[in-house]
């Protein structure tokens, strides 16, 4: 029974870990877009751009709502991002340790 815990937590955690990733990518290759450094029309670049937008993109949605951009900068990242780090460096941890507290 052990093993299936440490299994799912694991593969909680590293679902997390994915979508900072793509949080981080995400982040980055909006600004070189926006700086004109990588182009669009470049087949490679559009479609890793465009298909990680999908992926962020319903998760920064309900956030946007509750926090508006300040002078046009879009801060819903930065919560996302610290959102997710806390429940993977805190909450998964806690959670973890009182469902194994209850198997023993």
């Amino acid at each position: 029974m052990f093993a299936l815990v440490d299994f799912v937590f694991f593969i909680i955690s590293s679902l997390l870990g994915l979508l900072i990733i793509a949080l981080i990518v995400t982040a980055v290759l909006s600004w070189l877009v926006a700086f004109d450094i990588i182009n669009l029309r470049n087949r490679l670049a559009g479609s890793l751009y465009y298909g990680l937008q999908r992926f962020t993109e319903p998760v920064l949605r309900p956030i946007r709502r509750f926090v508006p951009p300040l002078g046009g900068v879009d801060l819903s990242f930065i919560v996302l991002f610290l959102l997710l780090q806390g429940t993977r460096s805190i909450l998964l941890p806690a959670a973890y340790g009182a469902i194994r507290g209850l198997l023993i």
